[in-house]
């Protein structure tokens, strides 16, 4: 009894329509959604497009800095110009160097001159105009150290001469320190720089001052602490500052507001920093 109801329980189609007869229908079927629209796209053209990236290796001191010629196929690339140097680096030439990590234009990494303008190369996109040529640079009036990577090292040390980091000998009685609403708006368009040095870079005080002008990127996050209530230090930062070069080089002129890749205006925070010192000493 149990096999012959095995037996009645397997379905009667198993043995009406043989297995080879359902690769037709199928090959049918699909040849009839081809003719309905759906056949495989076409593949795109070729949009070449000529980058002149600077070039300058430091093992080779004796031979000058180039442009060098590449072509990049844009229908095979990403839209930023990161994704150019990276198709570059990965399928023509390994030796191209430059700084990256991110790719959110967070990290400031790589920051260089993009057709003559100071930004970061992850968020620049590329011009779809293959008839212009894009250049690359490093970052202007820096040392390089390998093509596309400018020295930072004195930068960074300008950076810490500012102390950037929250100064109070009295600790909060309620376990951290509180800010009001008002005092925390003080700090927005400052505390988003990333420090990737395109505004300092930008800015013709800082090229010929460098050694002795702290620069927009560094005068903005020192006032960022002058103006946090939490910072019990304004007046020692602010006393660093009176001298003729460390803030007063800096005349107005916006180039570091124009290439800020975060949209933040450096000469503002430097602005009312110096109204701030003029006000307190008259």
């Amino acid at each position: 009894m149990i096999r012959s109801t095995a037996l009645r329980s397997l379905p009667s189609c198993s043995a009406a329509r043989p297995v080879a007869s359902v690769a037709p229908l199928a090959v049918r079927s699909f040849n009839a959604s081809q003719s309905r629209g759906f056949a495989q796209p076409a593949e795109r053209p070729a949009q070449l497009k000529e980058f002149k990236i600077y070039r300058w290796n430091p093992d080779t001191p004796a031979e000058k800095p180039t442009l060098q010629s590449y072509k990049v196929d844009l229908s095979q690339c990403g839209p930023m110009m990161l994704d150019a140097l990276i198709k570059i680096k990965n399928e023509v030439d390994p030796t191209l160097t430059f700084r990256r990590s991110c790719r959110e234009g967070i990290c400031g990494s790589c920051a260089m001159n993009i057709d003559g303008v100071n930004t970061l190369a992850c968020l620049c996109r590329i011009d779809k105009d293959t008839s212009k040529t894009s250049k690359v640079y490093p970052l202007p009036h820096m040392y390089v150290v390998k093509d596309l990577v400018p020295d930072l090292t004195l930068f960074y040390k300008q950076y810490k001469s500012i102390e950037p980091f929250l100064k109070n000998d009295n600790p909060p009685a309620q376990g951290e320190f509180l800010q009001s609403p008002e005092e925390r708006k003080k700090l927005d368009g400052m505390y988003e720089c990333i420090l990737c040095a395109c505004c300092s870079t930008s800015c013709p005080s800082y090229w010929w001052n460098q050694d002795q002008y702290l620069g927009p990127a560094v005068l903005m996050q020192a006032y960022r602490w002058m103006a946090d209530s939490r910072d019990s230090y304004g007046a020692d930062r602010k006393e660093k500052m009176q001298n003729s070069m460390s803030l007063y080089r800096c005349h107005t002129i916006f180039n570091c507001a124009r290439t800020c890749p975060k949209g933040l205006n450096p000469a503002m925070a430097i602005a009312k920093m110096k109204l701030e010192m003029a006000t307190e000493s008259a």
